[in-house]
């Protein structure tokens, strides 16, 4: 389903104004969750293990709290109070409420009202990235020089379903400001969007349903590999022109082999750090991994982020980093200091922390 090549001019989002990433911050919860206490429930023990762990939230997190934190790492890294901001846009598929924007929770919290735009976003796992480069426009247009937007979600899956072994917890805000105040210059962005029944949640369900078959070829692969693939070809990019890349992580095995196909070396890729240890934090899961390489990236690098949201959809985002990175990245907690910081659980507390347990 390639886009028509005579069109292929228009494909690149671009703001106005130079623009860029002038703030970032993570939040991981501490508690771990093995792969094996899934397994050793379900199977037996029987057969391998998707990651390792994942993280889960406590009795007392939830999507709002952990924007929260990362909101304020990103305020902190940006030197900027919550009032400078004109936007934030919260991107999530675990909203604690179904009528009440997480958004303004998260607003007050940070002291930014109340005179701001603030709205939730949702498309499953790339809601995150949509609000980033709502960000970019809004900031790239002159109408706003600051707004944040935030990917950030709690552990769902059904009890013994495979979703339970990797869907985690965590989150990451990102602060949009003029490109000569930026950590990160924002290069351009491309999205890819299909109408492919991958995954999904009726109102009223309480755990999602995925489509099997579907989740892989038609869904993963095809917006992934094909986002990224036509913004390198705007932009007059190969793999080799960046340092990193990030892709969606639902597990350690599909990033890989997309990369693989976009013409990446394994060196390239940023997987091993977040899928095998905290899990797939859904619309934080591209922004987590940004932190994270952020944390260690060099003046001059560029980073290559593709999205993946089921339903589906791929944002890829291009970046380039700038020399301000020395000077900010130590101003709030690290993505890795806050996946070392973990108190590993048992099942039958997972099963509490997330309210599995029905009591009648």
């Amino acid at each position: 389903m390639t886009p028509n090549p005579e069109r292929n001019n228009s494909l690149l989002l671009q703001p106005s104004r130079p623009v860029g990433i002038v703030g970032y911050g993570v939040y991981i919860p501490r508690y771990r969750l093995p792969a094996t206490e899934v397994s050793k429930q379900w199977t037996g023990g029987a057969g391998g293990v998707p990651i390792k762990e994942k993280a889960v939230p406590g009795l007392d997190e939830d999507t709002a709290t952990i924007a929260i934190e990362a909101a304020r790492n990103a305020l902190a890294r940006a030197g900027l109070a919550g009032r400078d901001l004109r936007a934030i846009w919260v991107g999530s598929e675990s909203h604690p409420y179904a009528v009440k924007p997480t958004s303004t929770i998260v607003a007050e919290a940070i002291d930014a009202v109340p005179l701001l735009q603030a709205g939730d976003w949702e498309f499953a796992c790339k809601a995150g990235t949509e609000a980033i480069i709502a960000a970019v426009g809004l900031v790239g247009s002159g109408m706003a020089d600051y707004a944040m937007g935030i990917g950030a979600d709690t552990a769902q899956g059904r009890p013994g379903d495979a979703l339970e072994y990797t869907a985690a917890a965590g989150g990451a805000a990102l602060i949009i400001g003029p490109a000569h105040e930026a950590l990160a210059r924002f290069e351009g962005s491309l999205s890819y969007v299909t109408d492919t029944p991958d995954f999904w949640r009726r109102p009223g369900a309480e755990y999602p349903s995925h489509g099997m078959r579907f989740t892989g070829d038609p869904a993963y692969f095809e917006h992934v590999v094909t986002a990224g693939r036509l913004l390198m070809e705007q932009m007059n990019r190969t793999a080799a022109d960046y340092r990193y890349v990030i892709l969606h992580q639902p597990n350690v095995k599909f990033p890989s082999r997309a990369a693989k196909m976009l013409g990446f070396k394994p060196e390239q890729v940023e997987t091993g750090l977040l899928s095998g240890v905290i899990g797939n934090t859904y619309s934080g899961a591209s922004l987590v991994g940004l932190t994270a390489v952020l944390d260690e990236a060099q003046p001059g690098d560029r980073i290559l982020v593709v999205s993946f949201g089921s339903g589906a959809g791929s944002d890829a985002i291009s970046l380039e980093v700038t020399e301000k990175i020395e000077e900010r990245r130590h101003l709030a907690p690290t993505t890795k200091q806050y996946i070392d910081r973990r108190v590993v659980i048992d099942y039958a507390t997972y099963l509490r922390f997330r309210g599995k347990i029905k009591m009648k």
